[in-house]
């Protein structure tokens, strides 16, 4: 099971596309206010220095300490300011440079990110509305060493923030993607196909060999179940019918494989479609482009 699952997050991760754009880097003092609400569909904050605290509507507030990061999966109306207390006015200013460091100055690297392809829909939506890395935690030696790049690109330029950046934002999240995953916090679609011992072995076989002439009938009788009781569980576990579920396989994988250049005819083998027309279709439809263009996308 163990391996099986880790197989799943090695697959997933590597499968993610993300793309991360900087808002603003540097430091609010005395009575402040900041916010990325309404701006983009998720967001991150990355606490550089200083403590604050992170406020929902009808939500406890959660304090923020130096190098814990948090990353808003929705454009869930939030807000983060040095008090506790959600009522205590504050002013929206505006971000000062990191340096000189004021006393009572609070360090941030807010921006936007974006996940695209199909790996995305079965981890974003299994995931919570927003995700805490703590810095304190056991095992966050490799985040605070990311952290601690980041703090150092950003103090390199007060009016060009560096865009690696960037780059060691994405490392962040992957990381806190599959710290939650291994510890089975997330339960829904593939993840939650990976749990359940009766689906976990046809998981396994599924990514092996995408490209089998998998039917209903042979997926149930991979888990030695009847037909009808396969469909009706397959379906409450994971939200959708294994049908559909094959294809977004399928087509994540094709997705992995076109950015690594192997040729469309191939890619089409490899998951199943003799047809390069065929697989061409069933790529558009789920991915949203043509193969080639896709293609043509990450070699430039």
């Amino acid at each position: 099971m163990s391996a099986i699952y880790d197989r799943l997050i090695h697959w997933l991760i590597s499968s993610l596309e993300l793309e991360t754009t900087l808002y603003h880097v540097g430091q609010y003092c005395g009575s402040w206010r900041a916010s990325t609400t309404g701006k983009a569909p998720a967001s991150f904050h990355l606490i550089l220095e200083g403590r604050c605290y992170l406020h929902f509507p009808d939500r406890d507030p959660v304090v923020l300490e130096a190098q814990d990061a948090v990353f808003l999966l929705r454009d869930l109306p939030h807000f983060l300011s040095p008090y506790e207390d959600s009522v205590k006015p504050c002013d929206i200013k505006t971000m000062q440079p990191l340096q000189p460091a004021l006393p009572d100055g609070t360090g941030l690297a807010c921006g936007f990110f974006h996940f695209r392809g199909l790996a995305a829909e079965l981890l974003v939506e299994s995931f919570p509305d927003y995700l805490i890395l703590r810095a304190n935690e056991p095992g966050a030696e490799a985040a605070r060493n990311i952290f601690t790049m980041i703090r150092q690109e950003a103090e390199l330029s007060a009016e060009t923030p560096s865009p690696l950046i960037n780059r060691l934002t994405e490392l962040l999240l992957f990381y806190l993607v599959r710290d939650l995953a291994k510890q089975s916090e997330i339960m829904e679609g593939a993840w939650a196909v990976a749990s359940r011992p009766q689906f976990a072995p046809l998981l396994e076989k599924l990514l092996q060999d995408p490209g089998q002439e998998w039917s209903t009938d042979d997926m149930a009788k991979t888990v030695h179940m009847s037909r009808t009781r396969f469909f009706k569980q397959f379906v409450d576990v994971c939200g959708v019918p294994p049908a559909q579920f094959l294809l977004n396989l399928r087509m994540t994988i094709a997705a992995q494989r076109l950015r690594k250049g192997e040729s469309i005819t191939r890619v089409a083998e490899s998951v199943g479609y003799q047809s390069p027309a065929a697989f061409t279709r069933a790529f558009k439809k789920a991915i949203g482009e043509q193969p080639g263009a896709y293609q043509r996308t990450y070699r430039n």
